[in-house]
C-alpha cells in the first residue's frame, strides 16, 4: 500500500495484491494518514479478503498500527531516507561504509545485514559520539548528527526490514515497486493530458487503475 500526489492536496491511496497484481481498493485523499490506511485494511477484511502481510513505507507510527499482521518495510524506502541523510556521495569514511552496508540489504538475509551493521557500529561507535562545543552558548552537540540519524533509521526500522524473511513462506515483496511503478506509469500517461480538470483527472484515474 502506497500513496502519490499531484500537488499538495489531490493524492490516490492505493491498496495492491502482490501476487495477483490487482488493484483492490483506492482512496482519492488530501493527506496521506496513518488512520486512513488503517481504514483500508479493515475495509478489505470486511469484503472478505485475508490480509496475509503488509508492504508499506517507513511513514512515522504506520508500521507499529498493526499488531497482528506482518509488516514489512519498503527496502527501498529506507534505502532514500538513509540517502536523504548522507547524500548520494557521502564524503565522511564512515558514511560511505555505512551506505555500502546499506546496499547489501537488498541482497542478503537478515543475520547477515544485522552483523555487517553491528560491526560497522563497533568501528565507529567513538567517532559516531564525538561531540562539539557552541562558544556562543557554550553547550554541546553531537558532531556528525546526520549520521547518527541515519544509523539510528537503521537500527529503528530493523525489526520490519526483514519481515520477508521472518515469514519465508508468504513471499512477502521487500519494497513497493509494484506499486511506485504503477504510479509513474499513471503519471506518465497523465502528463500527456495536462490541464483536466480534477473531476475529469479522477475519472482517468479510475480507469486506469481499473485497467
Amino acid at each position: 500500500m502506497d500513496t502519490t500526489y499531484w500537488g499538495r492536496d489531490f493524492g490516490v491511496m492505493l491498496f495492491k495484491d502482490a501476487h495477483t497484481k490487482e488493484n483492490l481498493l483506492k482512496y482519492y485523499v488530501r493527506h496521506e494518514t496513518n488512520a486512513l490506511y488503517l481504514q483500508g485494511v479493515n475495509e478489505l477484511k470486511s469484503l472478505g479478503f485475508e490480509v496475509l502481510a503488509i508492504v508499506c513505507d517507513g511513514r512515522k507510527g504506520l508500521i507499529q498500527s498493526f499488531k497482528d499482521i506482518p509488516v514489512q518495510m519498503c527496502q527501498f524506502h529506507q534505502s532514500a531516507i538513509i540517502r536523504r541523510y548522507l547524500t548520494k556521495r557521502p564524503k565522511l569514511k564512515a558514511a560511505q561504509e555505512l551506505m555500502s552496508v546499506v546496499d547489501l540489504m537488498k541482497k542478503t538475509d537478515k543475520e547477515s545485514f544485522t552483523g555487517a551493521l553491528e560491526l560497522w557500529f563497533n568501528k565507529w561507535q567513538n567517532f559516531l559520539n564525538e561531540r562539539m562545543v557552541n562558544p556562543l552558548t557554550n553547550k554541546s552537540f553531537y558532531t556528525y548528527k546526520r549520521l547518527r540519524s541515519a544509523y539510528r533509521s537503521l537500527r529503528n526500522n530493523l525489526p520490519w526490514l526483514f519481515t520477508w524473511y521472518d515469514h519465508i513462506g508468504l513471499e512477502i515483496p521487500n519494497t513497493t515497486n509494484a506499486i511506485d511503478g504503477h504510479f509513474a506509469d499513471l503519471k506518465n500517461k497523465l502528463r500527456n493530458h495536462n490541464g483536466l480538470a480534477k473531476q475529469r483527472k479522477k475519472k482517468f484515474i479510475d480507469e486506469f487503475l481499473k485497467a
